[in-house]
């Protein structure tokens, strides 16, 4: 018992993260995104209760494609007119039968509506 408490108290603490360090470098689908640590709203930089979080990027404000042409979108954004729910957990781009899973929250959109090729698919 002892030895368990004593060996969790021995144990470094991890530093917390800054804005700007570096989180992970993922690769999914063919292209490789680093994601940063920082903050989704401006007003979150000053709460003295916000810390910095890992920020995915915004594909609805900078599209990424494939070079198929389909959309990457992140499990967590909000859904396109497209959509079309298949569970009822929330509204977000992850419960979209047109979401594909890739690594961590990212994802693409095989809705045939929204690939940049559209006008190549048969």
């Amino acid at each position: 018992m002892f030895t368990t408490f004593f060996s969790q108290e021995s144990q470094p603490q991890k530093e917390k993260p800054k804005e700007g360090d570096l989180y992970k470098i993922i690769t999914t689908f063919g292209k490789t995104f680093e994601i940063y640590y920082g903050y989704y709203e401006e007003s979150d930089r000053y709460s003295k209760y916000s810390e910095p979080i890992e920020v995915y990027p915004d594909f609805i404000k900078n599209p990424e494609y494939t070079k198929e042409g389909t959309p990457f979108v992140t499990a967590i954004q909000n859904p396109c007119e497209y959509y079309e729910k298949i569970n009822d957990t929330t509204d977000k781009c992850i419960d979209c039968k047109y979401f594909e899973k890739g690594e961590e929250m990212f994802g693409l959109c095989k809705c045939k509506a929204r690939n940049k090729n559209k006008h190549l698919i048969k």
